[in-house]
C-alpha cells in the first residue's frame, strides 16, 4: 500500500477530484464565515468561481493526481503568484484555520487529515515569506 505523498495515494485518500472539490467548497464557505479570515477573503474576487476552479485543479496535481491546473492555466510558482498580496502571519494563520476547518469536515481518516494539514503548512509559509520579501525589496 502506498504511503501518502507517493504517486496518487494522497489524491485517492482525498476522494479524487470530487473529494478535492468538496474540500475547496468547504474551505471557501468557511472563509466567508470567519471574521478572522476577512482580510484573506478580500484578496479574492467577490465571485469565487475562478478561485474555486484554480484551487481545486492545483490541489489535484499537488496531491499526486492529474495535473489539471497545468492543463488549463499553465505552470505556477505558488509563492511568486501570491507575492504581490500582503500576507503576514495573521493572513497565513487565517488561511490555515479555514483549511483546517474544511479538512475536518471531510469524511477522511484522522491520519490523512493530519498529514494533509501538515503538508499545507509548507506552501502557506512559503507564500507568506514571498509576500514579505516582495514588500521588503
Amino acid at each position: 500500500m502506498l504511503q501518502y505523498g507517493q504517486q496518487d495515494a494522497s489524491f485517492q485518500a482525498a476522494g479524487g477530484y470530487e473529494g478535492v472539490r468538496q474540500l475547496v467548497d468547504d474551505f471557501y464557505r468557511i472563509m466567508d464565515e470567519r471574521p478572522d479570515a476577512a482580510a484573506v477573503r478580500k484578496l479574492h474576487a467577490a465571485d469565487l468561481s475562478a478561485a474555486r476552479d484554480k484551487l481545486t485543479r492545483f490541489l489535484c496535481g499537488w496531491l499526486g493526481g492529474p495535473r489539471l491546473y497545468l492543463e488549463r492555466y499553465g505552470q505556477i510558482n505558488l509563492p511568486s503568484f501570491h507575492a504581490h498580496w500582503q500576507i503576514d502571519e495573521a493572513e497565513r494563520d487565517a488561511w490555515l484555520a479555514c483549511m483546517a476547518g474544511a479538512i475536518e469536515r471531510q469524511p477522511w481518516s484522522a491520519k490523512f487529515k493530519a498529514y494533509l494539514f501538515q503538508q499545507l503548512r509548507v506552501p502557506a509559509e512559503r507564500v507568506m515569506q514571498a509576500s514579505q520579501a516582495t514588500r521588503r525589496g
